[in-house]
């Protein structure tokens, strides 16, 4: 064969080879970030710590959990959309950077469907509908006849405008055909602090903050705001089951890289991701924290993601509610 020809061959090879290349054989070779928009303590970071304590064990590389909280979580998720997209930098995400937010701020920095490459599902927290045991409730029914009678003398708090407890509280209004007031706090405790002190009426908080106060009588809960009943209070009918048909809110986390991130790691990390979310002792600890295991597919998370942010955008829209 001619020089020329060999040329054209590697030449064809090479592009051939550069046209499915294999970047996960080597991968990880240095310690992996996963940034959590949020403070510690909370569902969000308890979720990435037990995630990225078992991920280091199966990668055989560190996996850092770099807490960045503020802006609804938009600071940490703008951080990994504009990051290297070759698995080093990862984000576990809440329902408000990846699916609410959108509709809130005008000008988000990022896309969650364009700048993000799905992981998987991670958790779903449970929401419960707790009240003050001052208030004369006790049912969701009685809840909304009561809210009916006094329009506009309700008020709920959460942790931020924004927030799954506050559009919780917009989307039971809006179905019930209500008027509370929302109050946004900054933190789901300081607003748990005000509950018990008799200040706020009723949230919809995470199981993690509500069930210890729950369980010693100084709240009252009412419904679940997931499609099904929690196994951590199975006693509790879901809000849809109590009188609101329809009803559901799913406080969900889940794990996101850079887009453009090679599909061969995405693939890996699901697999490794999928594989501590099957361990019983990883779904026992996230019992125990009020939190469900929740793996899924790439595909599959791509498509909840896109389901949740068509969702919220018209519960946005209907209420009004805006970010500056």
């Amino acid at each position: 064969m001619k020089i020329a020809g060999l040329l054209s061959l590697a030449l064809g090879l090479a592009v051939a080879h550069a046209g499915s290349p294999t970047y996960a054989a080597n991968y990880p070779v240095k310690p992996v970030r996963m940034l959590v928009g949020a403070g510690t303590g909370g569902g969000v970071d308890v979720t990435a710590r037990v995630v990225a304590g078992k991920l280091s064990e199966l990668l055989r590389q560190k996996v850092i959990v770099d807490n960045r909280p503020g802006a609804g979580g938009n600071i940490a998720a703008d951080m990994v959309a504009k990051a290297a997209p070759d698995g080093y930098t990862i984000l576990m995400g809440t329902i408000a950077p990846l699916a609410i937010n959108p509709s809130l701020h005008a000008n988000l920095p990022f896309d969650p469907m364009r700048d993000f490459a799905p992981i998987s599902r991670a958790a779903d927290s449970t929401n419960v509908l707790v009240v003050h045991p001052s208030l004369p409730a006790k049912s969701v029914k009685g809840l909304i006849a009561l809210a009916k009678a006094r329009p506009g003398d309700l008020t709920y708090g959460s942790p931020l405008i924004g927030s799954a407890g506050h559009l919780a509280g917009e989307l039971f209004s809006s179905m019930a055909g209500l008027q509370m007031v929302h109050v946004a706090y900054g933190s789901g405790p300081k607003a748990m602090i005000d509950l018990l002190s008799g200040q706020l009426q009723l949230i919809f908080a995470t199981a993690i903050t509500s069930v210890p106060h729950i369980n010693s009588g100084k709240l009252r809960a009412l419904a679940v705001t997931t499609g099904k009943r929690s196994p951590l209070l199975p006693e509790l009918p879901t809000i849809h089951e109590a009188g609101l048909p329809g009803f559901e809110v799913n406080n969900w986390y889940g794990l996101v890289a850079p887009a453009r991130t090679p599909s061969d790691i995405i693939q890996l990390l699901n697999k490794q991701v999928v594989t501590v979310l099957n361990m019983s002792d990883v779904k026992d600890f996230m019992f125990k924290q009020g939190l469900g295991s929740a793996p899924t597919t790439a595909e599959e998370f791509g498509a909840y993601i896109k389901s949740e942010i068509a969702k919220w955008g018209k519960v946005v829209k209907e209420a009004g509610v805006k970010v500056n």
